[in-house]
């Protein structure tokens, strides 16, 4: 029943697998241009990212559009788009959320609103259709089990005082990730995108308990045994998890206390050259096979906020939706806090936590 019901979801066309339709959306008329133009040229979203090739593959086999991706960071898209102009040679990038806003400011998108836009969160799109997260990232911990000295596996941020462990957040001065944990954790202990100074504070303690770890999270440094207890995305720890030669050894989890969530968004190039196939693809996205699609790849797809029901197979290997009702979303269209807080960080978490390491 379930093979039965993904072949029906790849085989059939947008308008059949999207459960809502906007009343100003022809997807028929949208389906021929994209055929017609034949191709969808990405950047920023390689085949081994939250499993975008599952998409190529569906929109290569239900509409025959061909395609190409060139890897480069969302501050690069966006600067492409601009530069190129008439000359483009990118039709659609994945940038993370700030860069939305920063997109349209710049005048580089064109908006499209998919047929299932009602079922996006209002925090997480562009009224007018610039921009949209696909799926979110929120920051989770990845804990080695076996790694514990003795300690419960902390499932949340007060856990992290009392532990016997190693904490490893990554490196604040250059790892967005790692600045999202300090956000995560300020959050938690009664602070927000202006104040991040309870979250230095539990950290200083950590340091000077010896405890405060500088090796980055990745699958390489867990698999040294040289961190116990990570911060990280959530799409990240499940995917270093699955990847472990033990993988039962770890687990990933939300702290329930409090964590961040962001996310990232399709911006369409206002010059591109296929203008219909990359509408066409935002559409196949945010439609219950892309967002599954997505899922496959260890990120949470935004609609499963809205009641997307994932196969069983797939959502085994997510983290409990129950788990993110303590997770806040951060702000996109009024960034301006968190950007001036976040410039401040890497000289407070010098000033304030490295000097405590023992």
């Amino acid at each position: 029943m379930k093979q039965l019901f993904l072949a029906s979801l790849l085989g059939s066309t947008i308008a059949m697998c999207t459960a809502a339709m906007a009343a100003d959306t022809d997807l028929k008329a949208l389906e021929a241009a994209a055929k017609a133009e034949g191709a969808v040229n990405s950047v920023g979203m390689p085949d081994d990212w939250a499993n975008w090739k599952g998409t190529w593959e569906d929109l290569a086999k239900n509409y025959g559009l061909k395609h190409i991706d060139t890897d480069m960071s969302s501050a690069q898209e966006v600067a492409k788009f601009a530069a190129e102009k008439d000359n483009a040679s990118a039709d659609i990038g994945d940038v993370g959320a700030a860069f939305g806003p920063i997109a349209v400011k710049q005048g580089v998108v064109q908006p499209y609103k998919p047929s299932t836009w009602a079922q996006v969160p209002d925090w997480a799109k562009d009224k007018d259709g610039n921009w949209a997260l696909a799926y979110t990232g929120t920051i989770a911990f990845i804990v080695n089990k076996k790694l514990l000295h003795g300690s419960e596996a902390p499932t949340k941020w007060a856990d992290l005082k009392t532990g016997k462990y190693k904490v490893s957040i990554g490196d604040v001065s250059t790892a967005a990730q790692a600045a999202n944990g300090v956000l995560a954790a300020a959050i938690a202990n009664g602070g927000d995108e202006k104040n991040i100074q309870p979250a230095l504070l539990m950290f200083a303690e950590i340091a000077k308990q010896g405890r405060l770890s500088l090796a980055n999270p990745t699958i390489a440094t867990m698999e040294k045994g040289e961190v116990e207890v990570g911060v990280v995305w959530d799409f990240n720890g499940l995917s270093y998890k699955a990847k472990m030669a033990n993988p039962d050894d770890y687990v990933v989890l939300i702290p329930s206390d409090g964590s961040v969530k962001s996310g990232y968004t399709t911006i369409i190039n206002k010059y591109a050259k296929n203008p219909n196939a990359a509408k066409l693809t935002r559409e196949y996205i945010f439609s219950d096979a892309g967002q599954i699609n997505l899922a496959r790849g260890n990120a949470r797809p935004i609609r499963a906020e809205t009641g997307l029901k994932l196969p069983a197979d797939v959502a085994k290997n997510l983290i409990p939706a129950a788990q993110y009702e303590a997770a806040k979303p951060k702000p996109i269209t009024d960034a301006d806090a968190w950007e001036k807080t976040s410039k401040a960080l890497p000289q407070k978490w010098q000033e304030e936590v490295i000097i405590n390491m023992q």
